[in-house]
């Protein structure tokens, strides 16, 4: 079981590279509006039941995950580096993979803002993420977490977790994907 944690920046590609990556590898993609979204029909946004419920789906979800004879899950978030509260989470996942034997590759995707405020635009972001649809509210947020968060690590920061990193702001989601999957030597199952 390979657990591949693809990060970055709101609208980095991490769902559309996490999509790519699964038709090269077969592995499942859980992109973190799934749960998002859900949660969101019932509770508003960063409530604590919100929260709360969230954190209950996809753990819930990880640990039969991890159990399970699938090869490997795809799971993307935003991450920020400089919050304590997203360090243990992202320490919590780890760990429920890890005891089950998984490996862990990270891949923490970097594109220029300007970029990112196009591809929040994107059809295929908009059809997958209902909370996305109101562009300039989406757009509003995008660029506050830019303002309030550094979701890019540092370059000395996280190296037990040997980050793979890669600036994908001139490159296509299959091309990313492809890195991905030769520098973790990742198989088709």
């Amino acid at each position: 079981m390979k657990l591949v944690i693809v990060c970055g920046p709101p609208a980095a590609g991490k769902m559309t590279v996490g999509r790519e990556l699964g038709k090269l590898t077969g592995y499942k993609l859980f992109h973190n509006h799934m749960s998002l979204e859900l949660v969101n029909q019932f509770f508003d946004w960063s409530t604590p039941p919100f929260k709360r419920l969230d954190k209950l789906i996809r753990f819930g979800i990880f640990k039969e995950v991890a159990k399970s004879d699938l090869s490997g899950l795809i799971f993307t978030i935003v991450w920020a580096f400089d919050q304590k509260e997203d360090n243990e989470y992202i320490n919590e996942i780890e760990a429920i993979f890890e005891a089950e034997g998984a490996e862990i590759c990270f891949v923490e995707l970097k594109a220029d803002l300007t970029v990112r405020l196009e591809r929040n635009k994107h059809p295929d972001r908009l059809k997958e993420k209902e909370s996305k649809r109101n562009v300039e509210r989406s757009e509003k947020g995008l660029l506050l977490h830019e303002k309030q968060y550094r979701m890019n690590s540092l370059e000395d920061e996280f190296l037990e977790k040997k980050i793979y990193k890669i600036d994908n702001t001139d490159l296509s989601a299959k091309e990313v994907a492809m890195k991905i999957k030769e520098h973790f030597l990742l198989e088709m199952n």
